[in-house]
């Protein structure tokens, strides 16, 4: 879920890389305030933290006091890892579940199994638990969710004459691309896919299909890429190259960038994160109506096939940190229902929790939030989770290999060939 393309970030990470540098009271000091980094970015997201924060300290004594502590989701990873190397961590740390496999394998992270209070435990489903677990210990509190949608132009849909998907029957990707080829029409393409950023998506959505490119092995993690796997890479290859009916010149393209194609037209469906709803509600001209719509399902896969990988946002805690249990009953205080259901709304995320599923303000169909609220139960644990690795597979291997296939330039063996044989060479390393 590192998300947020459509932000200029190089200022914000050096801002934030000087803010992690002076945390200061993490690390084993247990004398001042803790620090609470938030990774919150939108006006109405950090409104919330902080006013959760003062609402925190005005009920806590002295000792149990936190300072909020604005940090970047742009090169976060790196930043975290000079501030645990230098003993000047944050205590409490928000973060994504993609980003703790190395951080708890490290040795940087607090195991939260024996402190989690069990009314948390209870509310949060543990499909979601999965998603932060590693190696028998449980690394963050996960507490914000986004899925895959499929965001559409309603006027074209309803000439076009196609029917309308619901979260109770989607379309199934034969449809989708039968609908996508109604939907071409002279200067208008049924779909763009933006693949700046071609591999979460990817290995994400195979889940549709019963893949996860990432499998278990003889108690090891290999990478396969058979049918089940790469069934909507091909799909996407098709739409661009034989049926022409998915825009080439998007897949260089960050989401963000697809949307004034999008409200000029050229589109009539731009599958993209949930949370980029709020910059098309905000940037669409008068008079576009638009619709949030579940992603395609596949067919003879679990759940329906409509189970997608998800990483989602977490709050952890410092493993030199001396208060655990402050930071923890922290972490507590901020996912209670209705907090998180305030945090999800700022972030125009999904929440996690079951009762803050249930918070009224989230339960209602203008902008597609019912949608995504529905989404929430097919939302599993991406394949990528845990595994030690793949950051450095992603970057080396599967973003210009995925990027190079579907622009038409290697084979789909080609493409097998990269991801498969130089990627488990990458895992091996790892699982010596």
């Amino acid at each position: 879920m590192r998300r947020r393309d459509f932000l200029t970030t190089t200022a914000a990470a050096a801002g934030a890389a000087a803010v992690l540098g002076g945390c200061g009271s993490g690390s084993g000091d247990d004398s001042g305030p803790l620090q609470y980094l938030s990774l919150a970015w939108q006006k109405e997201s950090i409104e919330v933290n902080k006013a959760l924060v003062a609402e925190w300290n005005k009920a806590n004594p002295p000792s149990a006091q936190v300072r909020y502590v604005q940090g970047s989701w742009d090169n976060v990873h790196d930043q975290l890892l000079t501030s645990f190397e230098g003993g000047e961590a944050p205590d409490i740390i928000h973060d994504e579940a993609n980003d703790l496999t190395d951080f708890a394998h490290g040795g940087y992270l607090a195991d939260l199994s024996d402190l989690l209070p069990a009314e948390l435990e209870k509310q949060i489903p543990e499909a979601s638990w999965d998603m932060a677990s590693f190696a028998g210990g449980v690394y963050g509190v996960p507490f914000l969710q986004e899925p895959r949608v499929l965001i559409a132009n309603r006027e074209l849909l309803e000439k076009s004459g196609v029917r309308m998907p619901t979260t109770q029957r989607p379309w199934s990707w034969a449809e989708f691309e039968d609908v996508a080829k109604e939907l071409t029409r002279g200067r208008t393409h049924g779909v763009a896919w933006s693949m700046k950023e071609p591999v979460n998506q990817s290995v994400n959505l195979a889940m549709t299909t019963g893949g996860a490119v990432f499998h278990r092995a003889n108690g090891k993690n290999v990478i396969r890429f058979d049918r089940a796997d790469s069934h909507v890479v091909e799909l996407i290859h098709r739409q661009v190259h034989k049926d022409r009916t998915a825009s080439r010149s998007t897949l260089g393209m960050a989401g963000s960038d697809t949307l004034p194609g999008f409200f000029a037209g050229r589109y009539a469906i731009v599958p993209l994160n949930f949370s980029f709803r709020q910059q098309v509600q905000q940037q669409a001209p008068d008079g576009f109506e638009w619709v949030t719509l579940p992603m395609p399902a596949g067919s003879g896969a679990a759940g329906g096939g409509q189970l997608q990988g998800v990483s989602p946002q977490t709050l952890s805690v410092s493993q030199d940190t001396e208060r655990k249990k402050t930071a923890v009953a922290f972490i507590a205080f901020m996912t209670r229902p209705r907090h998180m259901a305030r945090l999800a709304e700022g972030d125009w995320l999904v929440p996690t929790g079951r009762e803050a599923l249930r918070e009224p303000a989230l339960n209602t169909d203008e902008h597609g939030w019912s949608t995504g609220l529905r989404i929430a139960s097919d939302l599993r644990a991406s394949p990528v989770l845990g595994v030690r690795g793949y950051p450095e597979w992603k970057d080396k291997v599967a973003t210009p290999a995925l990027q190079e296939y579907y622009g038409g330039s290697i084979s789909l063996s080609a493409l097998r060939e990269k991801l498969v044989e130089d990627g488990n060479r990458i895992l091996a390393r790892y699982q010596r």
